[in-house]
């Protein structure tokens, strides 16, 4: 399935639902869940199933796209993840490196990523987000995709003007970190290190890797994490970009106002934004 969080362009009203051919079926009215973050909080994912013969509520055009999750209790990003970006950023240490994002820098598929007016140096970075399902703390690694909801499309964008030792300051700006279109649930993706992740600037392929080149599996990364701090329904843990970003090119390559940017992965989907 591939579950969306979105507004109703008619009424203005918030609600999520299953993604078929020509649209978007409503799942709120259907059921008992104020939004997907409480489905998953109820362990409510296997309802949608009942719902996946119905024809669309909504074209896509009668709807504007939330982030996937619109207010996640943790987000946290795993940088220098992909073999190639470490060799890009002269990395060495084997530990993952962590920083968080907070929920007001979200925005959602086909919304602004807002570069900010002091940047210079404002960069792409695609990723593939992972949606947990159920409460984990303290899991092993071998479990650790048993608690995986699904999985979804990210534009860590990044302001490098401020990115400094503590990747916090880079990464929290408002709207800038894109989040959808929506999550294709785990049971279509059995192998979260079988994807092929691409960005695109101005419709030109700037990154290109695959998810088993990561330094550290999604199983490996929710372990990691879980050892020290609980994870519930509706986190996301963002997985680390592939080399190719805009500060490492020669000449270097940043996002400006007017840009159009995309993250396309596969059995997921392509999240897209234009720079504002």
């Amino acid at each position: 399935m591939q579950v969306c969080s979105f507004i109703i362009n008619s009424s203005g009203h918030e609600t999520f639902g299953l993604v078929c051919e020509h649209g978007v079926i409503d799942a709120g009215k259907l059921l008992e869940y104020r939004d997907l973050k409480h489905l998953l909080e109820s362990d409510g994912l296997s309802a949608l199933q009942s719902l996946s013969t119905d024809v669309a509520d909504y074209a896509f055009h009668e709807i504007n796209f939330l982030p996937v999750i619109k207010t996640p209790n943790k987000i946290l990003c795993v940088g220098m993840n992909y073999s190639e970006k470490r060799i890009e950023f002269g990395e060495t240490n084997p530990a993952p490196t962590l920083f968080i994002r907070f929920a007001d820098s979200l925005t959602a598929h086909l919304q602004p990523i807002q570069k900010p007016v002091s940047s210079e140096q404002f960069d792409y970075e695609g990723e593939l987000a992972v949606v947990i399902g159920k409460p984990a703390h303290q899991v092993a690694e071998q479990e650790a995709l048993d608690y995986v909801a699904g999985y979804s499309c990210f534009m860590d964008a990044t302001v490098r003007d401020m990115q400094f030792t503590w990747f916090t300051a880079g990464k929290n700006w408002p709207a800038t970190g894109g989040f959808g279109p929506w999550m294709t649930t785990c049971d279509e993706i059995p192998d979260p290190q079988q994807l092929e992740l691409k960005t695109f600037l101005n419709g030109v392929q700037v990154q290109k890797d695959s998810t088993q080149n990561m330094v550290h599996s999604v199983a490996a990364i929710i372990a990691y994490v879980t050892h020290f701090t609980p994870l519930s329904p509706g986190d996301v843990i963002i997985t680390g970009s592939p080399g190719g970003v805009g500060k490492s090119r020669t000449p270097q390559l940043f996002m400006f106002p007017g840009d159009d940017v995309a993250v396309e992965i596969s059995h997921i989907g392509r999240l897209s934004h234009i720079i504002r």
